[in-house]
């Protein structure tokens, strides 16, 4: 590392989760003169990155120790970003535990054995979820596990666990639920409502629910299933629990199921059972024909006699179609996938991270000599070791730069998720940025923005402050990929 002040700390027997482990490193980056910072568990993986900073830490330093690691200008930085991390640790401790000390409950059982069964959630590295999963599922709790890097068959083994003691199982790598009112993981403020939701993905959910927001049709419950339940391998086993479940809940008046896309076999599989159900499903399955989510809405909208809204969009009407390639920087799997089934039909072949054909995959931190790209940018190999982007957009601006100073890019698309959980103001970071690109040639910047006006980054002002920097903004995503598509030409 360059010269200026660095600290390694390692607090030994200390814990939180993920997503506070996430959010407090990003808060800590943000701290003026701060060049890195890393807040995680001292697991070997992040032992690793830590040394790629030009860190090392302790002798002794071990998977159950939490690792402080910043890099700043100064002492004053590096102390007020250390500041800021027991702050936001401290925010997240159990009764009494301060800066250091170890969270409290310490494990599913010790915290399952102070509360009535209900749902666990389980946010700790992958190699470990699985015992805390089937610790859960012993007491009778229904189980959502945020944590990824799960091996599938661990996955196979808590679904049968739970369908023979009749629970649910959402995930692992389930970043988005609504159970009771209340949101897990990351979650946007919709109001409730008749429709259910059944979700093998997350920010895919997360359109849906919002677009149905907009229309003034509320969710009865959002049920999240793990990016991998309508595989081969996982055969939708919780799909059909959560169906099931949402079946037999009187609220719920229309199910919407909702996926990345599935393996055929177990889409039909799925559609076969739910002609079975009192409820009427729906389906929004990305690359099977039924798949725009902004088309769910609108199905979902006229099922409930509601009629259908403009959707929401702002800043300028037009664009000025230019030569060259489409680029899209995506925070959510669900909504890049959306946007290369639209634009693929449109442009032909687009290469990606997480592409609809595999021989169009590419390295996502690589720069390609492909004319239309869309990078996943919330895929696992790209947030090991870094916070989820829809909290820490570091690495998606360092991109955004760089199509910017690439004349064969025309159009960039970005998609920014509004909601709890997420960066607290994105548009702070991003409209500077945009302006920025759009002061430095005739590019054009499309976004989606997934949000609610109960969110509490602000809906309106979000918009307003990415519209007025020169982004077409959307609340459908769909339409702004199409819109994406059209403001590019292939003519000079």
């Amino acid at each position: 590392m360059a010269s200026g002040a660095e600290q390694v700390q390692v607090r030994a027997g200390a814990y939180a989760d993920s997503v506070t482990l996430m959010q407090v490193s990003a808060t800590a980056q943000a701290v003026g003169g701060v060049r890195a910072a890393m807040v995680a568990m001292a697991t070997e993986l992040n032992l690793a990155l830590l040394a790629e900073l030009g860190m090392s830490a302790p002798p002794g330093a071990g998977e159950h120790d939490l690792l402080v690691a910043i890099a700043a200008d100064d002492a004053e930085s590096l102390s007020a970003a250390l500041d800021v991390v027991d702050a936001g640790l401290a925010g997240g401790a159990g009764p009494g535990a301060g800066p250091g000390e170890a969270m409290a409950p310490r494990t599913t059982s010790s915290a399952l054995s102070r509360s009535a069964s209900g749902i666990a959630l389980i946010s700790v590295p992958g190699q470990y979820a699985f015992a805390e999963a089937v610790d859960a599922l012993g007491r009778g709790c229904d189980v959502m596990i945020f944590s990824d890097n799960v091996p599938v068959e661990q996955e196979v083994a808590l679904k049968d666990l739970a369908a023979e003691r009749g629970l649910l199982v959402m995930g692992p790598d389930c970043g988005t639920a609504i159970v009771a009112g209340i949101g897990l993981g990351f979650a946007n403020a919709v109001r409730p409502g008749p429709v259910g939701v059944v979700a093998a993905s997350g920010t895919g959910a997360q359109q849906l629910t919002c677009l149905l927001d907009a229309a003034g049709i509320g969710c009865s419950a959002v049920l999240g299933l793990g990016g991998r339940d309508l595989s081969v391998q996982v055969g939708g086993r919780s799909a059909r629990t959560a169906l099931a479940a949402l079946d037999a809940d009187p609220a719920t008046e229309l199910i919407v199921l909702v996926s990345k896309p599935p393996a055929p076999s177990v889409a039909a599989a799925l559609k076969a059972y739910s002609a079975g159900l009192s409820t009427p499903v729906q389906f929004a399955l990305i690359g099977q024909g039924d798949g725009e989510l902004t088309g769910a809405a609108e199905r979902a909208a006229r099922a409930m006699g509601a009629p259908v809204p403009e959707w929401p969009r702002w800043g300028p009407a037009d664009s000025s179609a230019t030569a060259g390639g489409l680029r899209g920087l995506f925070s959510g799997g669900t909504l890049c996938h959306e946007a290369m089934a639209i634009a693929s039909g449109r442009l032909g072949p687009i290469h990606s991270n997480v592409p609809l054909d595999p021989r169009l995959r590419i390295d996502p931190l690589a720069r390609p000599p492909a004319t239309h790209v869309m990078i996943d940018f919330g895929a696992d190999e790209l947030t090991a070791g870094r916070p989820h982007p829809m909290i820490d957009q570091r690495l998606r601006l360092d991109h955004l730069a760089a199509e910017v100073a690439d004349p064969s890019a025309a159009v960039v698309m970005l998609d920014v998720v509004l909601g709890y959980g997420s960066h607290p103001d994105p548009a702070a970071e991003l409209a500077p940025a945009v302006a920025a690109a759009k002061a430095a040639r005739d590019i054009e910047v499309v976004i989606s923005l997934i949000g609610t006006t109960g969110d509490p980054q602000g809906l309106g002002a979000q918009a307003t402050a990415l519209a007025e920097a020169g982004a077409h903004v959307f609340a459908s995503n769909a339409q702004a990929a199409a819109f994406a598509c059209d403001a590019r030409s292939d003519e000079s």
